[in-house]
């Protein structure tokens, strides 16, 4: 395992009550959180959202991308299924970094676009480390899921690493005049599944 278990707590939002935990990669010391929403345990599969960290979308509301929305939009959908967990995938920029982002929102200024800007910069389309999650889920004894995930990756690491996916959900999100080259990359170079 790549991770452990640290704590946790009610985290009250606006749609409900959930619990939120604290998980620590082994190595690094990375941290990871996770809510949950309702009771999680047993054999039937769970409603799991992955999102991976965006300061600029989450917290800063920017239109650049659809991180933002996505959010708001699964802890909604947890909230009205009942149950689930999202996991809050601390790997800010697809894991180039902070600051890499903002050098390769700098490069996208310039006309690259988000796949492009990331080469340019030395790093693959997508660094980030999904076996953190799959992780996460074994230690909570998660084996069945319905993942809510416009992304194949995700789908296909998961699956890998025996976490099986029963059911795959779009995530779909209104899309607005200031990312509609950051979806239509995501649709055309990293295959994700957006209407």
């Amino acid at each position: 395992m790549k991770v452990k278990r640290i704590q946790d707590a009610i985290l009250p939002t606006k749609w409900g009550d959930f619990i939120i935990i604290g998980f620590e990669e082994n190595v690094n010391r990375n941290n990871h959180v996770v809510l949950t929403y309702g009771e999680i345990s047993g054999n039937s599969p769970i409603l799991v959202r992955i999102h991976s960290e965006c300061l600029t979308g989450d917290a800063l509301f920017s239109l650049r991308c659809d991180c933002g929305e996505q959010l708001k939009s699964a802890l909604k959908i947890i909230s009205n299924e009942g149950k689930g967990i999202l996991i809050y995938h601390r790997q800010e920029g697809r894991n180039i970094g902070l600051l890499n982002k903002i050098r390769a929102y700098h490069l996208q200024d310039m006309g690259l676009d988000t796949v492009e800007a990331n080469h340019k910069l030395g790093f693959s389309a997508d660094e980030r480390d999904f076996t953190v999650c799959s992780d996460i889920l074994k230690l909570m004894k998660i084996k069945k899921i319905k993942l809510l995930t416009n992304n194949p990756l995700k789908v296909k690491i998961l699956e890998k690493c025996g976490i099986q996916i029963v059911e795959r959900i779009n995530l779909s999100i209104q899309h607005n005049p200031k990312n509609e080259r950051y979806i239509n990359t995501k649709i055309s170079k990293m295959g994700h599944f957006i209407s």
